[in-house]
């Protein structure tokens, strides 16, 4: 049974299972579940603990089953933990936590409780016979990445722990936007921050400037999330990502593959889609799926095939820039270039217009009318 780590906690309470697997990519959330799960063992009177860490193919699988057997010849029951950081048992491995769901999980249900956690999970990986066995042996705990969205929402409620508040009313919006934005893909430090918070000022109302003065920028950002910005016309998101990727010192050329690559998928769908193929199929003929796809439904039908050859061959400029070779209408430091690029894009994929937002031609089909706002953007 899949839950999410919101739900632990509920869980939990209406009684223990005989085996916990967390997955997921959110250290935070990973970590505070598993803490949930062992303070939960250690009051159900789980006194004794055993950690095993698989790492390499050489690990001694026959340990782990001798040491959950072997508790049933003793009063006190016991927490096993198995970490397996690869996420990758192994032929041999896979076969032994088959076993493992059988012979402990099943038989030995009130003498051993088991946690296993692992990283984040690919589709076939989920797949697997040894995490399906798992998954249908116990709970199993998926921890997402929490998206930008939501991390507003997050906050407040972090803050509700710690009596703490922010004004109500676009006000308080505001200051959680803020915040937000301070930290953005590292729920670690954010966890830090509030911490901060709770220790700088007493329970109540929180203002703007008091949360300005206290946390830190300590956002990180990856470069699919920067492709996530782009594709749903984040200005500010997306130039503020792209920024900071620079400044963690994030490869060029990664970051310019990653968007290049998205124009050359949507200008096969757009192929596809041009000659009369339904927008899904087409998307998936151009080996679109999952969350990009939902993004590229929506901007696919703004982009017309004259404009997305533009971006392809401003695409193929870019990436001669960030090898070595330099084009007299374009920026020869790499990022500058990158950045004229991204905003090539945000011009075409902004949802609406707005005196706020970057300048757009009046004509889409026009690549020659991409080229003076992006100037006069790129302009000190």
């Amino acid at each position: 049974m899949q839950i999410r780590p919101e739900q632990l906690e509920a869980q939990l309470a209406r009684g223990l299972k005989a085996l916990y697997t967390i997955h997921g990519d959110e250290p935070l959330q990973g970590q505070e579940a598993g803490d949930a799960i062992r303070a939960a063992a250690r009051a159900a009177g789980f006194t004794e603990r055993k950690v095993f860490t698989v790492s390499g193919a050489h690990f001694d699988w026959s340990s782990v089953l001798g040491a959950a057997q072997a508790m049933s010849l003793f009063a006190s029951a016991q927490l096993i933990e198995i970490r397996i950081p690869s996420g990758k048992p192994g032929k041999e491995g896979s076969e032994a936590l088959q076993r493992y769901c059988v012979e402990v999980c099943e038989r030995l249900p009130e003498d051993v409780l088991t946690l296993v956690q692992l990283p984040r999970l690919d589709w076939q990986q989920a797949k697997a016979a040894w995490f399906t066995a798992l998954d249908a042996a116990g709970t199993t705990v998926r921890v997402e990445t929490l998206e930008r969205q939501a991390l507003p929402g997050w906050l407040a409620q972090r803050l509700a722990r710690q009596g703490q508040r922010v004004q109500a009313g676009d006000a308080g919006q505001r200051t959680l936007a803020f915040f937000a934005d301070r930290v953005e893909g590292n729920l670690l430090a954010a966890h830090q921050e509030l911490q901060k918070l709770a220790l700088l000022h007493p329970a109540g109302e929180l203002s703007f400037e008091q949360v300005e003065a206290a946390v830190l920028n300590v956002a990180r950002y990856d470069v699919a999330k920067l492709s996530e910005a782009v594709w749903s016309g984040q200005v500010a998101r997306a130039l503020r990502m792209l920024d900071g990727l620079r400044a963690e010192g994030e490869a060029v050329v990664m970051v310019h593959w990653t968007l290049a690559d998205d124009v050359r998928a949507l200008a096969r769908a757009r192929a596809a889609f041009d000659d009369g193929k339904p927008l899904p199929l087409a998307l998936r003929d151009a080996r679109v799926w999952g969350s990009k796809e939902k993004l590229f439904e929506r901007v696919l039908p703004l982009l017309e095939a004259p404009v997305l050859a533009e971006l392809l061959l401003a695409a193929s400029v870019c990436d001669g820039i960030a090898k070595g070779l330099k084009h007299p209408a374009w920026p020869h430091e790499p990022w500058d270039a990158l950045r004229r690029l991204v905003l090539m894009v945000l011009q075409q994929s902004a949802p609406q217009p707005s005196p706020r937002s970057l300048p757009r031609s009046s004509s889409r089909s026009s690549p020659q009318s991409l080229h003076l706002p992006l100037r006069l953007a790129l302009e000190p």
